[in-house]
């Protein structure tokens, strides 16, 4: 089983659930984050001050997946979906996940999914 992370742009998370629908996930947890790489922030103007907006907002999406096959797929979509072309698009992260288990039935790995 894979976990998948992807941090995007606030603005294309639509654009990226209607892409994992597609492909058939699930389910998937939202969640509002703040944070900063390459571009360390930037300043913007607020009646007639320049401030420095040092953390920015993003949308971070989590994702179990059961198979390596799956992964990529689900991968290669938010990739599409979330991209601009400009800096800041956001990253995805994949990881190993050892087990699962569904509280309320006591299901796991897999079965839990």
């Amino acid at each position: 089983m894979k976990k998948i992370e992807a941090i995007i742009k606030p603005f294309k998370l639509e654009d990226v659930k209607e892409a994992l629908v597609e492909i058939g996930v699930e389910g998937m947890t939202v969640s509002e984050v703040k944070g900063y790489g390459r571009q360390q922030g930037h300043s913007e103007l607020y009646r007639g001050a320049e401030y420095v907006v040092e953390f920015i907002p993003k949308v971070k999406i989590e994702i179990i997946v059961s198979t390596e096959e799956y992964a990529q797929k689900t991968i290669q979509a938010i990739a599409t979906a979330a991209r601009t072309g400009k800096i800041g698009d956001g990253k995805i992260f994949v990881s190993t996940i050892d087990s699962v288990l569904r509280i309320r039935t006591d299901e796991e790995d897999e079965d839990a999914l």
